[in-house]
């Protein structure tokens, strides 16, 4: 293994780059629709690169998104 780490993405990072807004991202987080997030202890967000790309992979295939 070579030792090197995943990219995680900040949820302002994420909202940009889906054109979401914050309210908009939590209700379908609620809904259990978002994509997977790492919860820190201090209560922030944070994304796997490649979480995200799948649930927007996910989405293409899917109306559920």
């Amino acid at each position: 293994m070579s030792g090197v780490r995943e990219p995680h993405l900040k949820l302002t990072e994420v909202l940009a780059e889906l054109d979401m807004s914050r309210a908009a991202f939590y209700r379908m987080r609620a809904r259990g629709l978002a994509p997977t997030s790492i919860k820190l202890p201090n209560g922030h967000l944070r994304f796997r690169r490649s979480d995200l790309d799948d649930w927007l992979r996910e989405c293409e295939e899917t109306v559920l998104c």
